[in-house]
């Protein structure tokens, strides 16, 4: 018998729940769907895996051998002039070698070494078929193919499978598959993985004839965040270059840390998939843990960490959350985003272990007597939702709830949100239109420009309590000033505003294209400019393990105008060692001395203090110049869940003898035109 859930109820069995939940254990799990009914599974109350074993001298020489022969057939390759995308398929085996050459203690075990040399050996094998014009990897039902990376050119692999049959010439829907913490599974343990997965234990999903992308995600990547969150949309292209994809069927699942990254892709990009499976995702803890987080810092943990908030979102989006009843600490993502859809106004119907929201497309479920996995039962009903939103497929519609916390994710279907009165609160649009496309009817909150698209038929839009008599285009901006709305100019807003991809922190460039700058000069501090380069080091080193690429990099006298038009440019050193931190010194909300930094009112000694920072880039605005900095999250972040950005939009740190992390001074967030906080609001420090 179907109920209506009283929030009352919901709020006790949500606090039982939460009260038992403790922070999860995140050993590796195998890359493949999880296994039904199956409680110990992947993470809880399971053994701890093995630790990594590292490769013998002679297993590493062997690597290499296969290695050199993989980019030697390249090299002749790109000579010969061979279609590209082919000859990518063929070097993504080049780039796996040399991770693990560079990386030799993320083997998971000896059977990994042995998959490394049957993979190498494939790799080699492809380079010659191509050679040979009879390249036969892109036939039969499961392939490897490869892309290259627009943020960081690495060359990395997606795997793809088929359906039974698959007609070309058809648009096809296509399955996205997020998977869950795998520690130790490289490039060569991935491909492996792909084209010899073990079918025993493994719910199957029903065929409606969907391709099926599994994606890299280049190993963890940060738990589908930074370099991780772009290779689902990278790879998601790539197969749109092969593939017949029809773009309105396109639907995202994720289980375990693939859960985590799925809610935040589709709640950050609700107009991007026609639906969503999440399953057993994580919950961050960042805010209880670290006490110790300034405001700042706690601020942009409403970027990512704050998830279930964003629930609003699943307005405009099917997504059917699961998770096994007793695996608490992934059931409380589903819980919590169901307990804010309640408190949006969107009540529960139905049994504890299935219930739908009413009002929105959300579907609830739980597998029963089940750990960190998914019931036969459950895989069923997710079926039946993928089938029903997968025929339906996504439409724009006319009624968008939305909300953000920064610009950076701005956009469902035909509005965005392009300038917000306060970054990191709540910013959200209630927008309807009825008429066919005439009236438009506008609630929001926190904004301060808002760009509607589709609008070939507008002729009054009534926002905010307010009507403007409005001239049909195919996209109107209104800009707010004080209490009123006008209509403004398309694109971007004149002088320095915080907007989409330009608004920080500094974390935020590296979501992007970016290069790395490396001074050439004499320093003006010595020991700056060696910190400077050690955390410059530390940034590469740490990418290239967990990112598996490495930035890109020139020396300062290297750098054209086309690298400040195609990058977010990240200068290191200071203005005596680096020509461009002196050409920008003085047009950057900082004065740089020999003898001092002086930043918002107060002066520190540059000898062993200096400035890291994010900011529109005065040669190009359109991109960040950054200083100083790469990511600033901490190690652990490298290869955890989420990564907490710790220095905010501007950081003065100080020189740590012989460390790679300067200390961090303090630090803080521009406001919405980047000025530094006045003295009267200091929320941002």
């Amino acid at each position: 018998m179907k109920r209506l859930l009283p929030s009352a109820l919901f709020a006790t069995l949500f606090a039982l729940h939460t009260g038992l939940a403790q922070t999860p254990a995140q050993p590796p799990s195998a890359p493949s769907a999880p296994s039904p009914a199956t409680p110990a599974a992947g993470r809880g109350p399971a053994a701890p895996a093995p630790a990594a074993i590292q490769a013998k001298p002679e297993e590493l020489a062997k690597i290499r051998e296969k290695t050199a022969a993989i980019d030697s057939l390249v090299k002749g390759l790109k000579a010969k002039k061979a279609a590209p995308d082919l000859v990518t398929d063929v070097e993504a085996y080049a780039h796996a070698g040399r991770m693990l050459l560079e990386n030799p203690d993320m083997f998971a075990n000896q059977n990994s070494i042995e998959h490394a040399f049957v993979t190498l050996d494939q790799g080699i094998e492809r380079g010659k078929q191509l050679q040979a014009g009879q390249p036969q990897w892109t036939q039969g039902k499961k392939r490897i193919y490869a892309y290259t990376s627009a943020i960081d050119g690495a060359v990395l692999p997606y795997g793809i499978t088929l359906p039974e049959n698959y007609d070309p010439s058809k648009p096809t829907r296509l399955y996205v598959w997020l998977h869950g913490r795998q520690n130790t599974t490289t490039e060569t343990e991935f491909i492996y993985s792909q084209l010899n997965r073990r079918g025993a234990g493994n719910p199957p999903v029903a065929d409606q004839g969907q391709i099926q992308l599994d994606c890299f995600g280049r190993i963890n990547g940060a738990g589908w965040h930074w370099a991780g969150e772009m290779d689902v949309f990278e790879s998601i292209a790539a197969v749109k270059k092969r593939f017949n994809i029809d773009d309105d069927r396109i639907i995202l699942r994720g289980f375990s840390q693939g859960g985590e990254g799925a809610w935040h892709i589709s709640l950050h990009y609700p107009d991007r998939f026609a639906a969503a499976e999440i399953g057993a995702g994580t919950v961050s803890r960042t805010a209880q843990q670290r006490p110790e987080l300034k405001p700042f810092q706690l601020s942009t943990l409403r970027i990512w960490e704050n998830i279930s908030e964003w629930a609003l979102n699943i307005h405009n989006l099917p997504l059917a959350g699961h998770d096994g009843e007793t695996d608490l600490g992934q059931l409380e993502s589903s819980l919590r985003a169901r307990a804010q859809l309640e408190k949006e106004g969107y009540p529960s119907v139905g049994e504890r272990d299935y219930l739908r929201s009413q009002g929105v497309p959300g579907l609830w479920m739980q597998s029963l007597a089940t750990g960190h996995g998914t019931s036969p039962l459950v895989r069923q009903r997710l079926d039946a939702f993928l089938k029903e939103w997968g025929d339906k497929g996504r439409s724009s519609p006319d009624h968008i709830r939305f909300l953000t916390y920064t610009t950076r994710y701005n956009r469902s279907y035909w509005v965005s949100l392009d300038g917000l009165e306060k970054h990191y609160e709540r910013a959200e649009v209630d927008a309807q239109r009825s008429g066919d496309g005439v009236s438009f009817d506008i609630k929001t909150k926190n904004l301060t420009r808002l760009a509607l698209r589709e609008m070939g038929k507008a002729r009054e839009i009534k926002i905010d309590g307010q009507t403007l008599k409005v001239k049909a285009a195919p996209e109107i901006t209104l800009d707010r000033d004080g209490a009123n709305w006008k209509v403004a100019k398309n694109g971007p807003e004149s002088g320095l505003h915080k907007t989409h991809a330009l608004q920080g922190p500094i974390d935020d460039a590296f979501l992007d294209p970016f290069l790395l700058v490396r001074p050439t000069g004499k320093p003006w501090n010595d020991e700056v400019n060696q910190q400077a380069l050690r955390t410059m080091a530390r940034f590469d080193r740490m990418w290239g393990k967990f990112f598996r690429g490495h930035p890109f990099v020139k020396d300062d006298k290297d750098v054209t105008d086309a690298d400040f038009a195609n990058y977010h440019v990240v200068l290191f050193g200071d203005p005596g060692s680096n020509q461009w931190i002196a050409k920008l010194n003085g047009k950057l909300p900082f004065k740089w001395t020999k003898q001092s930094v002086t930043l918002g009112g107060e002066t520190f000694a540059a000898n062993e203090n200096y400035p890291a920072l994010i900011y529109p880039n005065p040669l190009n605005p359109k991109k960040y110049i950054v200083l100083n900095s790469g990511l600033t999250i901490n190690d652990r972040g490298y290869n955890g869940d989420y990564g907490t950005p710790e220095w905010g939009d501007y950081a003065i740190v100080k020189v740590k003898a012989g460390a790679a992390v300067p200390d961090l001074v303090t630090g803080g967030l521009f406001d919405e035109t980047w000025r530094l906080p006045s003295a009267s609001d200091k929320s941002g420090k």
